[in-house]
């Protein structure tokens, strides 16, 4: 028996108390190996639970946490093999079902000191059935388009709106009619190395904090600071700061990245993130997704050679695209996602209607073909490999491959390259090609190519894939 000074234990019951402690931080422990981190094997790509993930998906809105039949539409996207959205913090009213994280009063006016509980309700909704379906959240923090134009007069942060400062103490001014690119908005110049603006500061912290309290109880949520931001970089390394110091106290090792605006890729802009590596764990290259054909395919090789020495995931979360929209076509948003993920993205999305597919029928069939080519073959141990195709013309086909092993070749529009597989371990290999629109394998067929270099010529025009192996 053991003395406690309020009565009598009994031994047995301090060691079991030991116990459950112990079994707590071992399981705490094993969540967090189970979280979405860098591949161990190849830091190029992500895992989860262990295991290396292909992270691939389109969906019909950005704050995807607020749209109406939430849980239905992830469903819709993982019958077809998607398992990665971008959720943005946003609340512009862009439909008629957004919401404000803060509470509105009877006189209208918002109180950012009081949280609106629908708008949390809903993230943390959207967390949870992300979580149970291994679909892996992107969040953006912040979207300066909700600050600037016509989103800014009734925002909450606007004075006129709220009951916490006035335009002179928060240095706002009632509009800022100006694209969000011209950096006129206070707003993103508060932090302590910047303006220091502590009237508005506190409740941008106060927000970003409550998001935490949420994210972090989850292993499948990676953070991005900004929308394709031009801003001052103190800006985003603050929070960048801020997110991996809540982690750390929180027992979570969380992932960020920064989005710049530039399209070019070789752009000192992202060299922010590029060489930074202890502040940006990943890399989001979308604003690549601007580009078209070969230059889309040969910037992104640029950034990936770039960083060979620290290699991170490279992540595009929103691929532009739609004949609906300014940034391309139907074409260019299939063939954009394709080339990424052929050329060693960790990820590819498409971006939403109508600057992009979403995930209608266009958008279904690729992840769905996707699917069906990375898992016949083992992505993790391949790299981009057009060094090996021959007789090509530009943005007629890609390789992804280990030579040793197998190759997978994209072609955009039908046509005939030569594959160089002098280094496969069989001089006879099996060649399946794959019907992307209509995501259906053609029957496998063996072929001979005793010199070491094998003729790929596609059934049809249109979007192919082949696997050699």
């Amino acid at each position: 028996m053991i003395d406690g000074g309020n009565g009598q234990y009994r031994a047995g019951t301090i060691v079991a108390v030991a116990l459950v402690l112990c079994c707590a931080g071992l399981a705490a422990r094993a969540a967090e190996a189970d979280a979405i981190r860098p591949y161990e094997a190849n830091p190029r790509y992500w895992q989860y639970e262990g295991k290396p993930i292909l992270l691939i998906g389109g969906s019909k809105d950005d704050s995807l946490f607020q749209i109406p039949q939430l849980k239905e539409h992830l469903d819709e996207m993982v019958a077809v093999g998607a398992n990665y959205i971008r959720n943005t913090m946003s609340d512009r009213p862009d439909h008629d079902f957004e919401v404000y994280p803060f509470k509105q009063r009877p006189d209208g006016k918002y109180d950012l000191e009081q949280w609106n509980d629908e708008y949390w309700k809903r993230f943390e909704n959207m967390l949870r059935w992300t979580a149970e379906r291994d679909i892996i959240v992107q969040i953006e923090v912040w979207d300066r388009f909700d600050y600037s134009t016509k989103n800014w007069p009734p925002h909450p942060y606007n004075p006129k709106n709220n009951v916490n400062y006035t335009y002179e103490q928060s240095g706002f001014a009632p509009e800022y009619p100006d694209h969000p690119g011209a950096n006129k908005q206070p707003f993103f110049f508060t932090t302590p190395k910047q303006r220091d603006n502590k009237v508005v500061f506190k409740y941008q912290e106060r927000f970003v904090d409550k998001m935490l309290s949420h994210t972090l109880k989850y292993g499948h949520v990676l953070y991005c600071m900004d929308n394709e931001t031009n801003g001052e970089p103190a800006w985003g390394a603050h929070w960048a700061e801020h997110i991996h110091r809540r982690g750390a106290e929180a027992g979570r090792k969380v992932y960020v990245t920064e989005m710049w605006d530039a399209w070019d890729l070789k752009a000192q802009e992202h060299r922010r993130t590029f060489d930074h590596p202890e502040l940006y764990d990943f890399v989001d290259v979308s604003q690549n997704n601007h580009q078209k054909g070969q230059t889309h395919w040969d910037n992104f090789q640029w950034v990936r050679d770039y960083l060979t020495k620290q290699p991170r995931p490279i992540n595009t979360v929103k691929t532009y695209g739609a004949d609906t929209g300014r940034y391309g076509t139907n074409r260019d948003g299939m063939e954009r996602v394709w080339r990424h993920i052929i050329g060693g993205a960790a990820s590819a999305r498409f971006h939403r209607p109508d600057s992009g597919l979403g995930l209608g029928p266009e958008a279904k069939a690729c992840i769905k073909s996707l699917r069906m080519l990375t898992g016949a073959m083992d992505v993790f141990t391949c790299g981009p490999r057009d060094d090996l195709l021959g007789d090509r013309q530009p943005n007629e086909a890609y390789c992804l491959g280990n030579p040793t092993v197998e190759y997978g070749v994209y072609f955009p529009d039908g046509g005939e390259v030569a594959l160089d597989i002098s280094a496969l371990a069989a001089k006879s290999p099996q060649v399946r090609w794959l019907d992307i629109m209509k995501s259906r394998w053609l029957a496998a067929e063996g072929v001979e190519a005793p010199s070491g270099r094998l003729r790929l010529r596609c059934p049809g025009p249109g979007y192919w894939a082949v696997l050699v192996k």
